[in-house]
């Protein structure tokens, strides 16, 4: 398999991953693969209701686990959030493609995030959704092969920017 052969997208719930996902697959003729789908698809629960009975830590060790067996070709892959803290799956997705951070602001997380517990947002005991932005942002800055900075952007700005990133980088 082509080490780089798929686009790994990073980043905190509501940046936008699996919309931005599904139009970049779209426009470069991929697949695409939503790892909370295939978490869910694996299990037969919804990811809050894998939260609720195995605690965030089952949901994390379930979550790194699957996605360091996730083995695509030409795929946009749009992972779940806290896909970070597993480092038997951040090693797969670099090794399989390379990851992008689509970045949003803290302010505009809180604009885009309905109920954090529906979409199955891990928040520890006490962790405000602020600290678990911090947290995470050095994660995703870590990992991060490409930072998208989605800030004063629309849908259309992002894909076309990163469409213009991903050929430069083939070219």
């Amino acid at each position: 398999m082509n080490t780089k052969d798929n686009i790994v997208l990073i980043g905190m719930p509501g940046a936008g991953k699996s919309t931005v996902g599904v139009v970049l697959a779209k426009q470069q003729g991929l697949s695409f693969v939503d790892s909370d789908l295939v978490i869910q698809e694996q299990t037969g629960l919804l990811l809050h209701e894998i939260i609720e009975r195995q605690g965030d830590d089952g949901f994390r060790q379930l979550e790194n686990r699957i996605n360091a067996g996730l083995f695509v070709k030409h795929s946009v892959i749009a992972t779940g959030g806290s896909v970070i803290y597993g480092a038997e799956a951040m090693a797969h997705l670099k090794e399989i493609g390379l990851v992008v951070y689509l970045k949003i602001s803290y302010e505009e997380l809180t604009k885009r995030l309905g109920n954090i517990v529906d979409r199955g947002v891990v928040l520890k005991e006490g962790m405000t959704l602020k600290d678990l932005y911090e947290e995470r942002a050095a994660y995703f800055e870590r990992y991060a092969d490409i930072t998208i900075d989605e800030e004063g952007k629309d849908l259309g700005q992002v894909v076309d920017e990163l469409r213009r990133i991903l050929e430069e980088r083939l070219s």
